[in-house]
Order: C-alpha cells, then sequence, then structure tokens
C-alpha cells in the first residue's frame, strides 16, 4: 500500500500522515465517481436515470479539487514561474522564498477565514436532490486551504530554519 501514492518530501509523521488521509480520502472519491458515473451511464443504456448523479458529482468535484491542492502543496508541486527565484542566490533568494511563503500562507488564511463565512452563511441552503446542506460542498474550501497551510507552514518554517526546500522525487517507474 506504500508504494500505491506517489512520493513526497520527508516530513514528520503527523504530516505523513495527514498528507496520506488526504491522497487517499482523493482515491476513494475519484473511485466511486467513476463507478457512479459508470452505472448511471449504463442506466440510461436501459431507459433509467439515477437523479442524483450530477449533484454528486458537483460535490465530489469540489472536495477533490480542494483536497487536491493541498496535496500538491504537500509535494511542493504547483506550478511555477521560477526563472527569478532560480537565479537569486543567498540571502536575497533565501528572502524571496520566504516572501513568497508568507504570501501563500496569507493567501490561505483568507481562503479559511473567508471560506469558513461562506460555509457558515450556507446551512440553510440544501442540495436540490441529495437533500444535503450546501454547507458541506462550500466545506471543501476552508479545509483543502487549512491543510494546504499546514504544508506552506511547514515549508516556511524549513527555510527560516536556513533548510533548502526540494520538490517531492518524481516517481518515474
Amino acid at each position: 500500500m506504500r508504494h500505491l501514492l506517489p512520493p513526497a518530501p520527508p516530513e514528520p509523521a503527523p504530516l505523513r500522515w495527514l498528507g496520506q488521509l488526504v491522497e487517499w480520502t482523493i482515491v476513494v472519491l475519484g473511485a466511486a465517481l467513476v463507478v457512479i458515473v459508470f452505472a448511471n451511464v449504463v442506466m440510461h443504456q436501459l431507459d433509467f436515470d439515477i437523479a442524483w448523479t450530477t449533484e454528486f458529482g458537483e460535490f465530489v468535484l469540489v472536495w477533490t479539487t480542494f483536497l487536491g491542492a493541498a496535496a500538491a502543496t504537500r509535494r511542493r508541486g504547483h506550478m511555477a514561474i521560477t526563472e527569478l527565484r532560480d537565479h537569486l542566490t543567498g540571502a536575497t533568494g533565501r528572502g524571496l522564498r520566504i516572501a513568497i511563503e508568507v504570501t501563500a500562507a496569507a493567501v490561505l488564511a483568507l481562503l479559511v477565514w473567508y471560506g469558513w463565512a461562506i460555509v457558515q452563511a450556507s446551512w440553510g441552503n440544501i442540495l436540490t436532490v441529495l437533500d444535503w446542506p450546501m454547507a458541506w460542498q462550500y466545506l471543501a474550501l476552508p479545509v483543502g486551504a487549512a491543510i494546504a497551510l499546514v504544508y506552506v507552514i511547514r515549508d516556511l518554517v524549513l527555510l527560516l530554519s536556513g533548510i533548502e526546500l526540494v520538490a517531492a522525487p518524481e516517481d518515474v517507474s
């Protein structure tokens, strides 16, 4: 089971467990989505319909998007334009990397804050077919942002400790 997920950077056990929980959640949600959509396609061929497939699909896609962003943050795998950062060395380069991490942390903190406000405001809104509160769907934003924030803070602490950040190793097998 250990080698079923892509490799991640070295990290303390609690961060590793959090990352694995996030990634296995993405796997389970994705598998459930594939099975349900496939079943609905088969049902359409038999002139039936699973009415909640669309709402459930949207729900799962929202959650996998925000959890996936957190998983990418864990691996330092987000797309970045690195020409300036790569050319700066020494204290200037380290300062730029710290500024980037502080900016990312501030943006994620705002997403957690305002995402939570959206969740709080939407408990009274109900998904039409699933009959679930919309807040459960919107909860993906502050949860995903909070998990990503944990990994950004990890990187910020490493940078402030003088440790150079490296991306997770690529699994090319």
